[in-house]
């Protein structure tokens, strides 16, 4: 497994990290590596293939699953969305043609650009 491609950073980590189930201080068993976790379950989102397919280092994929289904009920991924969605991260912008509306004449409709002889376009 490539751990350059994890997405959760330390800074993010130091953030979410208080707001997750299972650490030391909680009462109740203690959560095994719960950054592990977390990147099983970006894993998935970002892959979208089923959960059987997540790859053996993240651990037992059924074991996984139900964890995510605990803290799925249980609220935290709210928690976590709640603490982290104050910044927003712009790598990934993605614009398309349902948000985006354009002048019909933008698409190249009748009339178009007319050129002058020497290539250069021509003054309306």
């Amino acid at each position: 497994m490539d751990e350059q491609r994890f997405v959760v950073t330390d800074d993010i980590w130091a953030r979410l990290e208080p707001h997750l189930p299972g650490k030391e201080s909680d009462s109740g068993v203690t959560g095994k590596d719960n950054r592990l976790f977390l990147e099983a379950v970006l894993w998935r989102v970002r892959t979208g293939l089923p959960w059987r397919d997540l790859p053996s280092e993240f651990g037992n994929w059924n074991s996984v699953f139900r964890r995510f289904r605990r803290w799925a009920k249980g609220g935290v991924f709210e928690r976590l969305f709640e603490e982290i969605r104050g910044e927003p991260d712009f790598e990934y912008a993605l614009i398309d043609g349902t948000i985006v509306q354009a002048h019909q004449k933008a698409s190249g409709a009748k009339g178009g650009l007319r050129l002058r002889p020497s290539g250069a376009p021509a003054a309306d």
